[in-house]
């Protein structure tokens, strides 16, 4: 029997949860969990290594880089094939710290903020 999966956290609900193109794909939707998101958005936006990534998230190095290509191929499904993307559920721990962790999460501290430039 698989053991029961390990509860990853994140910083932040994302701020928006559903996109589409113009004119969809009549075909179902995408959904990214919300640590999908989480992997895409500390590896993508704030260019975190997956090692780096998956301290913040507290989890081993080899499940962000699971996370993280599961999360790819859905997003690539969405921009090819223009389909719905909606983000919810998922095996996840919201952060606690509100008003301010130490960890260089992005979302939970300004000051930890990493500069992003398009």
């Amino acid at each position: 029997m698989p053991r029961n999966a390990k509860c990853r956290r994140v910083c932040q609900m994302p701020a928006y949860c559903r996109f589409s193109p113009d004119h969809p794909a009549e075909r179902e939707t995408v959904t990214l969990t919300v640590e999908e998101f989480e992997a895409v958005r500390l590896v993508d936006y704030l260019g975190l290594t997956q090692e780096e990534a998956a301290a913040q998230m507290e989890v081993a190095r080899t499940t962000v880089q699971r996370i993280y290509a599961q999360a790819r191929r859905k997003l690539a499904a969405f921009l090819v094939e223009g389909r719905a993307l909606s983000i919810d559920g998922g095996s996840y721990a919201l952060c606690q710290h509100s008003g301010g962790c130490g960890r260089t999460c992005g979302w939970c501290h300004p000051a930890h903020r990493k500069e992003i430039t398009p």
